[in-house]
């Protein structure tokens, strides 16, 4: 039996498998092809989504799932802008890419008789959206869809795989945990019993993706997936309301309670990065605070993620660039780092900002030699105050791009300027908060000298003083960090000529200085001129991509090598460092609590 069984095995180790011929045509084996992808529809309900359309549509062609198996519903209403025509352009070029596109306008009326404003969620308005998802969601019934997908106008699914995921999750309703500026996202952890948002200690963790998976969670909504295969999705529905629902007329508590009621819990996936979305808006807001709310969602996607690029169907947006009032905006970038170069430029041009590059001196390119030909010498006994260590390269590199700005400024006699590094990221209305921040100095006839719009604060023990009548000022106490700052005319000479090169330190050491705020008292001293005139905006307008510890974090500056010894590195910097990890907590007797706010101060605050 044994030697029948080793016979065999030696003759099929002869085969091969792949072509197995048989005796008669009919009988020859071949391997069986692959299934087609499940059958999906996707349904995109637009209203006056102009200024989210380029790049959203740009998401949703870039998904990697074959457009064949995806049917487009896609219907828009109540426009005071040109969401219709963005949207029938795209469809006429896209849709013999897909299976199948079912195109629902109502050009007219152009807003609803209830509603104050084109962000007022009103009755009328809940009723005719729920509708328009139940005749979506009928829609991919009554094809024999595999799924149903809804996605808002103004989600960004950067993660072009996110379909495939949620469908591996197999659950009747899945969402992909999207990304925001603040800790709000498309799904709840917690609902009272009267259906509304309820905080819990499990949603941040969820949030942040201290843990990751795919949770059980009340409420989802924005943009998730349904698996129609599912017995139960058959009770789902987005209206009518279940006969037993008494809770509010809202859209996607309307639709958590009909999945309670048919028994299906909602899940929530956050094992990647899938998108963004912007934090929703109050009904007193304009189409311009959304339209800015969405850039900035944009740019946060840019910080960490590959670029996103509008849909190459439709013409790209038009831009038009201003130096936002400013004699000159200044933006510093070394050589090197194109990465960061082309993203800040990317981002300026997003908020129609324009600007001139300045090359950064490279301090690691620089030698002994080049520095004593510029008489450059260090401030007698200068020490870092969290290591003990002289200057590094990389701070002389950085102090010498912002003096060389300030020898520009005066040289050209810029009246007013604003500089920029490329590693920043900005606050949400950034370009119209600096206008009016600007134009309240103006009417006021502030003197000033240096205005920083980012910066780390070091002093926290007591408050700072609020500026009278000015939205958003404060008197600057010692701080870090040259990320940004206006700088004036008057500004840059009084910080020549207190010729720095002849004692230097960190450029965010010399400016506390400069406006008598440091606590070294021997620095100061060597300088006799403390005069300039400081202030901060509050709350700030940018802040770093990066913080010390985050992945892609690089240092230019701490990691480096010692400004005479080229053999001394200071790449333990990046251990030890407090100088760049956050700020120090502030306690609440040194909250700047007196400052004015304005109302796109307060609208940026309205975050959950």
């Amino acid at each position: 039996m044994y030697r029948f069984a080793l016979l065999v095995l030696t003759l099929l180790s002869y085969l091969n498998l792949e072509s197995v011929q048989g005796y008669f045509p009919e009988e020859r084996w071949n391997p069986e092809s692959a299934l087609l992808a499940p059958r999906v529809l996707i349904a995109l309900i637009c209203r006056n989504s102009e200024h989210s359309l380029p790049y959203f549509l740009g998401t949703i062609e870039r998904l990697n799932y074959p457009k064949d198996r995806i049917a487009l519903w896609v219907a828009t209403d109540h426009n005071v802008d040109n969401t219709t025509t963005i949207l029938r352009d795209w469809l006429i070029k896209v849709q013999k890419a897909y299976h199948t596109v079912e195109w629902r306008p109502l050009e007219k009326p152009r807003a609803f008789p209830d509603e104050d404003g084109p962000k007022q969620w009103s009755t009328q308005r809940y009723a005719y959206v729920m509708k328009l998802r139940q005749a979506a969601l009928q829609s991919a019934r009554e094809m024999w869809a595999d799924y149903f997908m809804l996605v808002d106008c103004d989600n960004l699914l950067t993660n072009p795989d996110v379909l495939w995921r949620l469908i591996h999750e197999n659950k009747t309703i899945v969402a992909p945990m999207l990304e925001s500026r603040a800790a709000y996202s498309n799904f709840w952890c917690g609902m009272t019993s009267q259906g509304y948002y309820k905080r819990t200690p499990a949603y941040i963790p969820i949030r942040k993706q201290v843990r990751k998976g795919c949770f059980a969670v009340p409420m989802v909504h924005s943009t998730f997936l349904i698996d129609l295969r599912k017995e139960a999705s058959r009770k789902l529905a987005f209206h009518p309301p279940h006969k037993e629902y008494s809770w509010a007329f809202d859209d996607i508590i309307v639709f958590a309670f009909s999945a309670r009621m048919a028994d299906v819990q909602m899940f929530v996936l956050n094992r990647e990065t899938y998108g963004y979305l912007p934090v929703p808006l109050r009904a007193h807001n304009t189409l311009k605070d959304e339209a800015d709310s969405f850039i900035h969602s944009v740019l946060e996607a840019n910080v960490r993620n590959l670029p996103l690029e509008p849909s190459k169907n439709l013409p790209p947006p038009v831009r038009q660039p201003d130096k936002l009032g400013f004699d000159e905006v200044f933006m510093i970038n070394l050589q090197r780092r194109a990465d960061r170069r082309e993203r800040m430029l990317r981002a300026l041009r997003e908020q129609e900002i324009a600007c001139k590059v300045i090359n950064a001196v490279d301090g690691k390119a620089m030698n002994i030699s080049e520095i004593n030909e510029m008489g450059i010498h260090m401030l007698p006994g200068y020490s870092d105050p969290y290591h003990g260590r002289p200057l590094t390269k990389g701070e002389l590199g950085c102090f010498l791009s912002h003096y060389n700005i300030w020898k520009e400024i005066v040289e050209r006699g810029l009246g007013t300027s604003l500089v920029i590094e490329d590693d920043l990221r900005f606050e949400v209305f950034f370009k119209r908060r600096l206008q009016n921040l600007m134009m309240e100095i103006e009417r006021e006839g502030l003197d000033w000298d240096l205005i920083y719009i980012g910066r780390k604060r070091m002093q926290v023990d007591h408050r700072e003083k609020a500026v009278p009548n000015i939205h958003n000022l404060v008197e600057a106490d010692y701080s870090y960090w040259t990320l940004g700052y206006m700088m004036s005319l008057q500004g840059a000479k009084k910080l020549l000529k207190a010729e720095p090169l002849k004692r230097m330190l960190p450029v965010d050491e010399f400016l506390p200085i400069m406006f008598n705020k440091h606590p070294v008292k021997d620095y100061m001293e060597q300088f006799e001129k403390r005069n300039l005139k400081a202030f901060s905006a509050e709350p700030l307008l940018v802040f770093p991509t990066h913080y010390t510890g985050d992945p892609g974090y690089i240092s230019d500056t701490e990691t480096s090598t010692v400004w005479d010894n080229e053999t001394i590195r200071t790449d333990w910097d990046r251990k030890r460092s407090a100088k760049t990890k956050e700020q120090a907590e502030i306690s609440t007797e040194a909250q700047n609590s007196d400052v004015l706010h304005s109302p796109l101060d307060r609208t940026a605050r309205d975050e959950l």
